[in-house]
């Protein structure tokens, strides 16, 4: 299923937010912040794993229209749009809003990849839906959106080991001892994503969450 520009940006985003069943996912955002002094912190968890993403398919990206990086292109057999808010993590919801209305994307068929601070360290979750946990770039997304119905995989960042405030802690790159779990996180962060893709969500969900908390 190709999605094709709609241009439908004064629609209410609401009414894009249909069921849509077990329809393949058409769209993946990752979250994060833009500019070098973002770009390895914890928060940027989100951008990390679509950058790996767009690498392994050869997509090429682009910063015109919307407020975000993005581009679109062949991904497990299909055309599938990525993307990078550029509105900073706590407005993303108002790029991802701009792009899914304009190319009438329902919220149920856009994965969002973003960190969790109360997912274990080095874990990673495939959920359906949820509320924002806190987490403020979500929640942008859920007020954007008006609904809570749009699948996320989840990256586990922990909690910070020195007593350092959260809104510090998020926006610093991970301690030196878990880079190399960062990575490894990263990777299969990645591995989820494409498992999403190539099957739909409810068999990734039961196939990679499953082997997530395998001891």
């Amino acid at each position: 299923m190709d999605f094709q520009p709609g241009g439908r940006e004064s629609r209410p985003m609401g009414n894009s937010c249909r069921t849509s069943g077990e329809e393949k996912i058409l769209a993946v955002i990752g979250l994060g912040n833009p500019g070098k002094e973002y770009e390895n912190t914890r928060h940027n968890a989100g951008f990390q794993v679509v950058d790996r993403l767009i690498r392994r398919y050869g997509i090429g990206m682009q910063e015109r229209k919307f407020r975000a990086s993005w581009g679109s292109g062949a991904a497990e057999g299909r055309k599938i749009l990525f993307a990078k808010p550029l509105t900073y993590m706590n407005r993303s919801g108002e790029a991802v809003g701009e792009i899914i209305s304009y190319f009438d994307i329902p919220c149920e068929q856009v994965l969002v990849i973003h960190d969790d601070l109360d997912l274990p360290f080095a874990r990673i979750r495939i959920a359906r839906k949820g509320g924002a946990g806190g987490h403020r770039g979500i929640q942008s997304i859920i007020d954007q959106l008006g609904s809570i119905n749009f699948p996320r995989i989840k990256i586990g960042i922990g909690r910070p080991k020195h007593g350092e405030p959260i809104e510090s802690f998020v926006l610093q790159p991970p301690y030196s001892e878990d880079r190399e779990q960062f990575e490894k996180m990263y990777t299969q962060a990645e591995e989820g994503a494409r498992a999403v893709l190539s099957t739909c969500l409810a068999t990734a969900m039961n196939d990679f969450n499953k082997r997530e908390d395998e001891p």
